[in-house]
């Protein structure tokens, strides 16, 4: 990566770190994939119950695989044929692994959900988020954020899945009511009221979408 971008990147995820302690969160930066994976595992103690929801950031510095092979119980809900109660499981789990589909210089953090398990995980349930995020995801604020999120991060992964959606076909939210549309909820996390729950990784590195 060019230097001057790296520099750039250094300096304003020290802005977006200040930002989530205003809004009693935890960041940290990670000059590169194997620091966020190192930086990550020391968040998740041994023995300790996990559970995820769609992050591709996770499985892209290599997290998803740790945990696996790891002294953790990994609640896999790909691996099982009750998705539904792997689910609530995870309401109880020690570590929530997530991403953010967009993020603000000053630590407010926007996701949007199709079938919601994993909103209302980052906002209620498991005792831990721990958030991988690419500077990438970084916006100058909420309505810019809001934007990525509905503009960038929703039409890939409705294409992803292979969802029918009026997105998917135009590569832009058409604010559309579509049996398959991915934006029923909308997530802004803009305080945490339990201090040492959420932490974000920032990481030097293009990541998700």
């Amino acid at each position: 990566m060019n230097e001057n971008i790296v520099k750039r990147n250094e300096l304003l995820a020290q802005k977006v770190i200040k930002g989530l302690e205003s809004r009693n969160m935890t960041g940290y930066y990670a000059a590169d994939k194997a620091e966020a994976l190192k930086k990550a595992l020391e968040l998740i103690p041994e023995g300790a119950t996990v559970a995820m929801g769609g992050a591709m950031s996770a499985h892209e510095i290599g997290l998803v695989d740790a945990v696996k092979s790891g002294n953790y119980r990994f609640i896999d809900r790909d691996a099982v044929a009750d998705k539904r109660a792997a689910m609530m499981d995870s309401y109880d789990a020690d570590v929530f692994l997530a991403s953010t589909n967009a993020m603000t210089e000053d630590g407010v953090l926007i996701n949007i959900d199709g079938n919601s398990n994993r909103v209302s995980m980052i906002a209620q349930g498991p005792k831990k988020v721990v958030f991988i995020v690419g500077m990438n995801k970084v916006c100058k604020d909420v309505d810019s954020a809001m934007k990525r999120a509905r503009n960038v991060a929703a039409p890939i992964n409705a294409q992803r899945f292979g969802l029918k959606t009026p997105c998917s076909a135009t590569g832009s939210c058409m604010n559309c009511k579509s049996p398959d549309t991915i934006c029923c909820q909308i997530l802004i996390t803009r305080y945490s009221r339990h201090a040492g729950r959420i932490h974000v990784i920032l990481v030097n590195d293009d990541l998700g979408f």
